[in-house]
């Protein structure tokens, strides 16, 4: 090999090494409210390895079916979506005014957002940013969940302390489902049958039956040395097979591990100062919870139910996502 052919195989490998910083490989992507910025920690060494800008005040975080990432930025009222292999942003996606929490129709077309101080639910047009329809539900509006064959659309009423069901097809809501003081987020069991629903202000999580849209149970949480209002569960996960659910408890600082089918909650595990949202790694033996008041994430070995390592990050960090 010439000097020449050597140069630029060395300056290919150093693209290449360049590259690996942003590959989504092994990479936690997290929000945060206060910085414009999302945090990115390597999941082998748990630690920060850069930051990567976005529009203002991150929140709800996701992953797209095209394998993008998704970013809801209230104050920007628009969504930022950024390719993981590049760590750069590809586009911004207006979401109408307050966008907190939103989800994406399972082809990818359509993005359900819920739009606070509108007290609406809108749909979004992914490849156009056209707004679709508004659907008027209750105050505040925060949690958005789609079913899994699409035709169903869960939003949270915070205010109103309900769950309004909305008909995907004819954008109507069709029925309201009370549950819990100040409900935030969702989780559907994988079988379909089951909407999990967290309230803030209640300390519990709210069973609804997806086949008649009845409240079928309810889960009350209780910390050793917590007062019952600062048990404040609002992030919420499940296991691929739906036998165990994981709930962020908020200013309880614990996260609540529940066997779902038995309904009973079992270990609770320290992390920081109100515990958040949460997510799990691909194999499912890591559990990310988001603590927002602490500034860090807080890495939770699932098999032994035990805290591994808190990574400082952002300002008020909010939401997580696992890149494998």
């Amino acid at each position: 090999m010439d000097q020449r052919s050597m140069r630029a195989a060395m300056f290919g490998l150093a693209c290449a090494a360049a590259a690996g910083f942003a590959q989504a490989q092994g990479t936690a992507w997290v929000s945060s409210e206060k910085d414009d910025a999302l945090t990115l920690i390597d999941t082998a060494t748990l630690t920060v390895k850069g930051t990567v800008p976005t529009c203002k005040r991150g929140r709800h975080i996701q992953r797209l079916p095209d394998g993008k990432l998704m970013v809801a930025c209230t104050d920007s009222n628009a969504a930022d979506v950024i390719d993981p292999a590049t760590a750069k942003s590809v586009r911004r996606i207006p979401l109408g005014e307050e966008p907190e929490a939103f989800d994406i129709s399972p082809d990818g077309k359509t993005i359900y957002v819920s739009n606070e101080d509108e007290a609406e639910a809108s749909f979004i047009d992914a490849a156009t940013g056209r707004k679709l329809k508004s659907i008027k539900v209750g105050e505040e509006p925060e949690g958005v969940k789609v079913s899994a064959d699409g035709k169903t659309l869960y939003v949270t009423s915070e205010v109103a302390s309900l769950v309004h069901v909305i008909d995907v097809a004819s954008a109507k809501v069709v029925r309201n489902v009370k549950v819990g003081k100040r409900p935030r987020r969702m989780a559907i069991t994988p079988d379909g049958k089951e909407l999990w629903v967290t309230n803030e202000l209640d300390a519990s999580v709210t069973i609804v039956s997806t086949a008649d849209h009845s409240v079928a149970g309810t889960i009350r949480f209780e910390v050793k040395g917590a007062r019952a209002e600062d048990i404040t569960p609002v992030g919420i996960t499940m296991t691929r097979d739906g036998k165990r659910a994981f709930i962020g408890l908020g200013k309880a600082n614990h996260v609540a591990f529940v066997d779902v089918a038995a309904r009973k909650v079992g270990e609770l595990v320290l992390v920081g100062k109100r515990a958040w949202n949460v997510t799990l790694d691909k194999a499912e033996a890591r559990l990310w919870v988001v603590n927002g008041l602490s500034d860090d994430v807080t890495v939770v070995d699932v098999a032994g139910a035990k805290a591994i390592k808190s990574i400082p990050v952002g300002r008020v960090p909010y939401g997580v996502v696992v890149v494998e």
